[in-house]
C-alpha cells in the first residue's frame, strides 16, 4: 500500500525509489503522484523566485580604481526535467537560505571578475550592458545547478575617488532603488504568498477530497468484505443445514425401518398371539353368552311352563273347589238343618284334633281326687258338657239331632 501526494505549482515533488531496487526518479510540478510505503521517498524543492543582492566592495577595475557595486538578481529553479534534476542534485534537502547563499556567492564571484575587465566609464555609462554581461557570464555556471537568472540589475556603483562628490547622489539613488526593489520584492512576496496560500488551500481541499474518496472506498471495501463474509457464512450455514437435513432424513429412514421391524416383531411375537387369545376369549365369551342366554331362556320357559301348569292346576283346583262349594251350598240349601248338622259332624274330628293337639305333647294327665268313682263322674260330666260347648261354638244343638236319620239321595 502507499499514499497519494499532491504538490502546488510553486513546488516540485521528487519521488525516488521503487520496486526491485529501482533508482528511477520522477518529478511532479503542480500535480500528484503515488508513493509506496517503505520503498519510496518523497521530497520537495521550492520553485518560487528568490531575490539576491550580490555586493562587491573595493573591487579594482581595469584602470586600478577601487569601486563598490551592489546588484539585484531574481533567480529560480528551472522546471525542465533534466535541469530540475540538476537542481535536485545540488539543493534537494537544503533550505531556501542555503540555496540563496550558494547562488549569491556564485554571482558575486562572476561580478568581481567582470568588474576587473571594465573601466569606470563603461560601468557607469552602460549599466544595462554591464548587467547583461554579468548575466551572460554567470548563467552557464548557475544553469549547471538548475538555476535560471530571471533578471540582474546594478543597484549601486561607487568609485572611491569620486565618493566625496557623488556620495549623496549615489545614496539617494541607491535608497530609491532599494525602496523600489523592496516594494517589488514585497509585491513578489505577496504574490508568491498568495499563490502559496491558494496552492495550500487547493492542496488541502484536494487532500480532503482525496481522503474522503479514500475513506469512502475503504468503507465500501470494508462493507463489501463484511457483506461477502456474511454471504459466505450464510452459504456455509445453509450447507450445514442441508447436511443436517440429509442426516436427519437418513436417521428418520433408519428409525422408520427400525419401527417397522419392531412392529413386525411385535406382530409376530405379541400381537398375533394376543389376537388369537383375544379371539379365543371372545369366542368363549360368545359361547358363554349364548349358553347363558339359552339357559336363561330355558329357565324362563321352564318357569313359564311351570307357572302355566301351576296356574292351570290352581285353576282346575279352584274350579273343582268352587264346584264342590257350590254343590255343598246347594246341598245345604236343599237339606237345610240336616246339612248343617252333617257339616258340624264332619268338623268335629278336626275340632277334636285341634283341641287335643296341646294334649298330644303331654306325657300323662293326673286327676287329683279321693275317689275312683269320681273319675268316671268327671268324664261323664265332660261328655255331658260337650254338646253345650259345640252349640255355643257352632249354634248346632246335638241333642236335637237324630243321628239315625239318613240324608236322602238327590
Amino acid at each position: 500500500m502507499g499514499n497519494c501526494h499532491t504538490v502546488g505549482p510553486n513546488e516540485a515533488l521528487v519521488v525516488s525509489g521503487g520496486c526491485c531496487g529501482s533508482d528511477q526518479k520522477s518529478y511532479v510540478v503542480g500535480g500528484w503522484s503515488w508513493a509506496w510505503w517503505l520503498i519510496s521517498d518523497i521530497q520537495r524543492i521550492t520553485l518560487e523566485i528568490m531575490t539576491l543582492q550580490p555586493k562587491c566592495e573595493d573591487v579594482e577595475t581595469a584602470e586600478g580604481v577601487a569601486i563598490t557595486v551592489t546588484g539585484v538578481a531574481q533567480v529560480k529553479v528551472m522546471t525542465e526535467n533534466e535541469l530540475l534534476g540538476y537542481a535536485c542534485e545540488q539543493f534537494l534537502g537544503k533550505s531556501v537560505v542555503e540555496i540563496k547563499s550558494v547562488i549569491l556567492q556564485t554571482l558575486e564571484g562572476h561580478l568581481r571578475a567582470i568588474l576587473g575587465t571594465l573601466t569606470v566609464e563603461q560601468i557607469y555609462q552602460d549599466r544595462d550592458q554591464f548587467a547583461t554581461l554579468v548575466r551572460e557570464v554567470a548563467s552557464p555556471d548557475v544553469g549547471r545547478m538548475g538555476i535560471e537568472i530571471l533578471s540582474f540589475t546594478i543597484k549601486t556603483a561607487a568609485v572611491q575617488r569620486d565618493a566625496d562628490i557623488g556620495v549623496a547622489e549615489a545614496e539617494r539613488d541607491a535608497g530609491i532603488r532599494e525602496a523600489e526593489c523592496k516594494r517589488e520584492m514585497m509585491d513578489v512576496k505577496f504574490l508568491a504568498d498568495t499563490k502559496m496560500a491558494d496552492s495550500k488551500r487547493e492542496l488541502e481541499m484536494q487532500k480532503a477530497s482525496f481522503n474522503q474518496e479514500v475513506n469512502t472506498k475503504k468503507a465500501e471495501a470494508q462493507l463489501a468484505y463484511e457483506l461477502q463474509a456474511a454471504k459466505e457464512q450464510q452459504k456455509i450455514r445453509l450447507e450445514e443445514i442441508e447436511i443436517e437435513v440429509v442426516q436427519r432424513k437418513k436417521q428418520i429412514t433408519i428409525e422408520e425401518k427400525e419401527i417397522d421391524r419392531t412392529e413386525k416383531e411385535l406382530v409376530a411375537t405379541v400381537k398375533r398371539p394376543a389376537e388369537a387369545e383375544a379371539y379365543k376369549m371372545q369366542q368363549l365369551a360368545e359361547g358363554m353368552k349364548i349358553k347363558t342366554v339359552l339357559t336363561a331362556q330355558a329357565g324362563a320357559d321352564k318357569i313359564r311352563l311351570i307357572g302355566e301348569a301351576e296356574a292351570f292346576s290352581i285353576e282346575a283346583v279352584g274350579k273343582a273347589e268352587a264346584m264342590r262349594m257350590r254343590l255343598k251350598a246347594e246341598a245345604y240349601q236343599q237339606y237345610g238343618e240336616a246339612a248343617k248338622t252333617a257339616l258340624v259332624l264332619e268338623a268335629l274330628p278336626l275340632i277334636a284334633q285341634k283341641v287335643a293337639a296341646p294334649l298330644s305333647k303331654t306325657s300323662e294327665i293326673v286327676i287329683l281326687t279321693g275317689d275312683g268313682s269320681r273319675v268316671t263322674g268327671e268324664v261323664n260330666r265332660l261328655l255331658a258338657e260337650l254338646p253345650v260347648s259345640i252349640n255355643a261354638i257352632t249354634g248346632v244343638d246335638l241333642t236335637k239331632c237324630l243321628f239315625t236319620t239318613q240324608v236322602p239321595k238327590p
